[in-house]
């Protein structure tokens, strides 16, 4: 019997881990996070890109990783929300937010908003423009999260429990 074709092993990080997993290349990075790695944080929602559940960080950029096949992601650094707290803290100060802020009510998009929302905090720092920003800002100049940007830049996460209005205070407390 040949080589197996339909299955590599992906170097990559996760949470700041080395982990090499063998992936069949039909998985997604969501399916591999959760079934091999045991890293449930991340849901699946719509399994469609289109609900949010399953963001997650690929170099510190946000994703939907039920889209992203897990071979493609070799030597990418993959953070999940069980990988945002620092070193010897309990929790991520979003995370600690969304609990000040009983931002969640059942919970299951809690970890994709979590996640979309550090990813959204770093593109305004690094300057990226959303469709809401003033068109006459500094480009590339940092942006202010206003309640309008807030909701611009996480309006990818459906929450369907509407715990929306706490979501964007909690995102307001960590940037201010």
């Amino acid at each position: 019997m040949g080589a197996d074709v339909f299955h590599s092993e992906v170097p990559l990080t996760v949470n700041g881990e080395a982990r090499r997993p063998t992936v069949d290349h039909r998985s997604t990075l969501l399916d591999v996070l959760r079934e091999q790695l045991g890293l449930t944080g991340a849901k699946k929602g719509c399994d469609h890109g289109q609900c949010g559940a399953c963001t997650v960080l690929v170099d510190g950029r946000r994703v939907n990783s039920c889209l992203l096949l897990a071979v493609s992601l070799e030597g990418r650094e993959v953070t999940t929300v069980e990988g945002l707290a620092p070193a010897g803290d309990d929790l991520h100060p979003l995370q600690r937010a969304f609990v000040d802020r009983d931002a969640f009510q059942c919970g299951y998009c809690t970890p994709g908003q979590i996640c979309s929302a550090v990813g959204a905090i770093a593109e305004a720092r690094a300057g990226r423009a959303s469709h809401v920003t003033d068109p006459a800002a500094d480009v590339g100049a940092p942006v202010e999260l206003t309640r309008d940007e807030i909701r611009e830049r996480l309006s990818g996460n459906i929450c369907r429990c509407g715990a929306y209005p706490h979501i964007v205070e909690a995102v307001e407390d960590v940037t201010r």
